[in-house]
């Protein structure tokens, strides 16, 4: 039975529609909202690809409950900056080329973006732990890390 699921999304209210109580808020924001900036990747919380902040943490989106958003604060990768005003975390990647297929872009930028807004000013090593769940086969996270340094220096 599908529900009804009042809550904000990028800073503006909406109502995603829950086909049942189980449905991934990943499906909810990407099939409702067209939102296709996460990326469904494993399905089990396990690559990061589908990383969005809820109420300011990051979460894998493919494992929490669309009906759990309700009345919470949804940002993903869409709400953190626009092509004219990116947030520094994205003109930090594009500046460093960070990335190469892209596909775990999402999960790395947010990831980054809860990281900085705990803790302005991390260490390399701390950056690294950070992103240790989010999975990039390209093998660019030298670049990824000199990206996330260069915003935490904007």
């Amino acid at each position: 039975m599908s529900e009804n699921v009042q809550t904000t999304v990028n800073g503006r209210a909406v109502t995603l529609r829950a086909e049942d109580a189980d449905m991934p808020l990943l499906y909810a924001l990407r099939n409702e909202l067209g939102l296709t900036g996460l990326h469904y990747g494993c399905g089990l919380a396990q690559c990061g690809a589908c990383t969005v902040h809820l109420d300011g943490e990051a979460v894998r989106s493919c494992q929490v409950p669309a009906v759990q958003a309700r009345g919470r604060r949804i940002v993903t990768l869409e709400g953190l900056g626009t092509p004219e005003r990116p947030h520094p975390l994205q003109k930090a990647f594009i500046e460093e080329q960070a990335v190469q297929c892209g596909y775990c872009l999402p999960g790395m930028i947010m990831q980054s973006a809860a990281l900085l807004a705990k803790n302005p000013k991390p260490t390399e090593a701390q950056i690294r732990e950070e992103l240790a769940g989010v999975i990039c086969r390209c093998g660019t996270h030298p670049r990824v890390i000199a990206a996330v340094l260069r915003a935490a220096q904007a």
